[in-house]
Formats: C-alpha cells, structure tokens, sequence
C-alpha cells in the first residue's frame, strides 16, 4: 500500500490557519436559527386567559405551559404535572416534575399553579363550573397540591387539559393574582420560548427565544401533549399588511411560515418546489356567529329568530372559502363529524327562510334601529362573514351598520358590554377549532350564564343546569343525549348560529422540517435547515 506524507508546516501558515480558525468557529458557534412567520393577525392582547382570541391563545402556548396536555387521540396527558385520584373520585393530587422553571429562574411552586387556576376559574366556562364544584384546593408541600371536590366528576382533568380557547396556562404567583377581569402586564411563563419584551412592536413583530433552562418531557410530543422539544433558536411573528404580501414574501424566502393561506391564492404556491402547502389543522373549524343579548333588538328572542332564518349559510361558505374541498354546511354547535353531532332544525339553520324572517321581524318588538355587526378588516377567515350577514338582514328589513376596525381591536370591543349607541356592538363572528368544541364545555359558546358567560351573554339557565348534569354524568348515552339537549337549546335561544364547516391550509418554506399538525399552530418540534 502506498504512504503519502504531509509536508511540515510552516510556522508562518500553521499561525495563520490557527488565527482562521479561532475567528470562524465563534461565528459557527453563535449562527442562530430563525423562524420568521406570518400569523393570521397582529398580536395586541397579550394574556390568554382574559382574551379568547385564537391569536392570543396562540401566544399562551409559546411562553407558558399547562399542567395537562392533550394529545392527538384526545386523551388527557401529564405535562407540568402527574396526578392520583382518590378512591372515592374526589380528590386529585398533582406532583409537579422536576425542572420546572419560571423564565426569571424562580422555580415553578404549588402556589403558583393554585393561584393560576384559581384565575382561569374565574373566567373561563369550563373553569366557573368547576369553581362551583370545588370543596378546597391546597399545596401538600413544595411540589404537590391537591383539588378536593364536593362530588366526582371527569370535568377537572379535561379542563386543566382544554385545547382552546382560554386554556388553563400556568403564571407566577405575582402574575396570577391578578383578577381575571383585568388584563395582566408582565409575561413571564415556564414554556418553551421566552417573550422578547423588548423586541415586542404590538400589531407589527413579536419576538420568541428559546427557553435554554426548558426541559420537556421524555414522551413524543402529541398536540399540545408531550416533548416539546425545541430545535431553533428563536421564532418571530411578523404582520405583513394582506395575504398577497405575505405569500410574495414566502416565495421570496423572506418568511418561512404563513399560518393562513387563502384559497384564492393557491395557485401561487402550488407548483412551487420552495414551497410546501400543507393542513396542519386536519380536523378544521367551524365559524359561528354571536348576538348580543344584553341589549335591543337582540334581547328579543323573536328578533334573534328572524335574524338566523334571513341567513344563508352556503353563502357564507361560498364568500369565505369558495371552494367546496375545503367546507361544508352543518346545523349543529358541537361540530358535524364529532360524537354529539345532529341535524336539528338544518333547514333553519343552514337554508335561508326569507319570508319567515320578514314576517316575524315585522311581528317582533324591531323598531327599525340599526344593528352594529364588527367587521374585522384584515383578517380572511373572519372578514366576509360580517358582510354576508349585513346582506341578509337588510333583505329581511333590519337596519345594519358594519363598524369596521382590525381583528385585534374587535377581539377588545368583543367585551363591551354597553349598547351600541354607546360603543358597543349588536353581532359577531368568528370561528374555533373543530376539536376544542366537541363538548358543552370545551365548547366555549355553549357558556349561557348570563353577564358570566363569553361575549354575547345569553342568559338560558335551562342550559346550564344541563352542563352541570352534563358534568355529573359518566354514562355516554345519557352524555350524549344531554349534549344534544343543550344543542336544541342553544339553537331555539339564538346563544350560537353555525354558519359552517371548513380546513385552512398553511404553507411553509421546505427549509423547515417536522412542521407538527395540530389543532393549535405550535412551534416547537420543527426544525430548519440551510
């Protein structure tokens, strides 16, 4: 076999090969990883548990943690923490893992997590029941707490675990004293990225770091379950002005991610190799609009009644989507394809009943005063809705004033409780995850409690006492037949009007890898490449 030998080196070249490299590996060293995106908004509302925006939800699972998960099989999953149930099914006790860090370094304690629950009690529907059924929550020592509840029910486990929209995230004691009613102002969690504050442009950039001190669990990550392992080192969210912009700068490599593409602008990405589209989201959204009942004309059952049979609901589809791969027509609250699905009054729900819209409008107490419907300006998925709506009930002889205005400014005015003379609003519409609605309790719009429940406020205490039941009940037919119940309700009382089903694809740079589908745009997991 042949020996090659290298030539000395000289002393000149080996300290000018030293000197190189001693330069270039600390610039390898500190190369950082970037994930530019685009979100369907620009964030405003920063806390997730005073806000049920999508957005902000959306932020929460960046930066804060939960102490269950939930993975793609729906089953409930330890995340911050484990848990035993009592004999008796009333008593639960939490054991907090080992590692656990607030992003000032402060470690996560019992007192914290009770204080945080104890908020998101306080607002969110799932937690308000909850609240009621509670007999003593308490720390055992400095890493496990205990629930105690007056009865057994399965509702503590689903809650702590909800998906959307107002998940129950874990804050620091001195964060989460804070009323529910009042929007916090310091964002520190315990989740896999850190908030940039200083970074942070609101409506125009947020900025995520990776959380260096995070340790995620040993399990692959499933939904909002599991290792939320994070492989860049930091994730921007940028606002570009509309969808064309935001799909130029994806093609031009300027972005990596767009969360929301509309499906008029596929063609643009779909023969592109740069470029993977792709439904993250499998199970998709239904959208939905809301009245206000605390105020006229929408304090009259009558008038709700005319309101929804005016409304067509293809037409929605066709001007939101327009394309019937991506949606469908469905009457029910709980969402066409999941287990409390129902057609009940479909020709009302989903047909237009114009006549009887004007008939009844013109037998109600409507004196004519014009209805305010929020239109959110720069925002696909929610942006035609407002307008198809306008259409149908001028037809049906109601008065209508669109008040346009950003998603982030209505998702803040969506809490107004004044009339619409005096800043407030009379509709609303948006959408929600197909697999956060299923139940009347992940089910946010399903919340009938009067000024307690979500924007809208419907009063119906009959549905109430059935989500109680509901709660009560570990018999799946009589689950099922109670959620069907509720769905009736919700329909004859104008609490929620479905206006139909639908998918939303996102597309992504091919330099990103491991995108995860999930119900919930996430960010760990993924990974880019050069």
């Amino acid at each position: 076999m042949a020996r090659h030998s290298l030539a000395p080196l000289s002393r000149t070249t080996l300290a000018g090969l030293l000197l190189a490299s001693a330069c270039v590996a600390p610039l390898a060293a500190h190369a950082e990883t970037t994930v530019t995106a685009v979100m369907h908004a620009g964030l405003r509302v920063m806390d997730p548990v005073f806000s049920t925006s999508f957005l902000t939800r959306d932020h929460g699972y960046m930066i804060y943690d939960t102490l269950l998960g939930m993975d793609e099989q729906f089953h409930v999953q330890p995340q911050m923490a484990d848990w035993s149930v009592s004999d008796d099914g009333k008593t639960y006790t939490f054991t907090l893992r080992d590692g656990l860090k607030w992003h000032d370094g402060t470690p996560v304690t019992p007192a914290d997590c009770l204080a945080s629950i104890k908020r998101w009690m306080s607002v969110d529907g799932t937690g308000q029941v909850l609240q009621t059924m509670v007999e003593d929550m308490s720390a055992l020592d400095d890493k496990s707490f205990s629930i105690r509840l007056q009865e057994p029910t399965g509702l503590l486990l689903s809650g702590l675990a909800k998906l959307s929209s107002r998940p129950a995230f874990m804050m620091p004691e001195r964060i989460a004293v804070t009323p529910g009613s009042e929007a916090i102002t310091e964002f520190v969690g315990s989740g896999p990225f850190k908030f940039v504050a200083d970074q942070f442009r609101p409506g125009v950039k947020v900025v995520y770091a990776k959380n260096t001190d995070y340790q995620p669990r040993s399990e692959p990550a499933s939904w909002t379950a599991g290792g939320k392992v994070v492989n860049v080192d930091k994730v921007e969210w940028v606002t570009m002005p509309d969808a064309i912009t935001g799909v130029n700068a994806l093609l031009q490599g300027e972005i990596d991610f767009m969360q929301q593409i509309p499906l008029d602008l596929l063609p643009l990405l779909q023969n592109n190799d740069d470029v993977k589209l792709d439904t993250i989201d499998e199970l998709g959204n239904w959208t939905y609009f809301r009245f206000n009942h605390l105020h006229a004309p929408f304090n009259d059952p009558a008038v709700r009644e005319a309101a929804m049979l005016a409304i067509d609901q293809q037409q929605v589809l066709n001007a939101l989507i327009g394309n019937p791969d991506y949606s469908r027509t469905c009457a029910t609250t709980l969402g066409c394809g999941n287990p409390f699905e129902s057609d009940y009054r479909y020709d009302d729900v989903v047909k237009p009943q114009l006549e009887k819209a004007q008939a009844l409008l013109k037998s109600s107490s409507y004196k004519g005063e014009p209805v305010v419907i929020l239109h959110p300006t720069d925002m696909a998925t929610v942006s035609p809705q407002p307008v198809v709506i306008a259409d149908a009930l001028r037809k049906a002889g109601f008065t209508v004033q669109l008040k346009s205005m950003d998603w982030q400014s209505v998702v803040m005015q969506q809490g107004n409780q004044s009339d619409a003379e005096n800043g407030g609003w009379n509709i609303f519409s948006t959408y929600a995850t197909l697999a956060s609605s299923g139940d009347p309790f992940g089910n946010t719009t399903l919340n009938a409690g009067g000024k307690q429940a979500w924007a809208g406020w419907p009063d119906v205490p009959e549905i109430e006492a059935l989500r109680k039941q509901f709660a009560l009940t570990t018999d799946d037919a009589e689950r099922k037949a109670i959620a069907l119940k509720i769905n009736e309700l919700a329909i004859d009382q104008g609490v929620v009007i479905p206006l139909g089903q639908f998918t939303i694809p996102s597309a992504y740079s091919q330099t990103l890898h491991n995108v995860p589908h999930s119900p919930v745009t996430v960010f760990w997991s993924l990974s880019k490449s050069n």
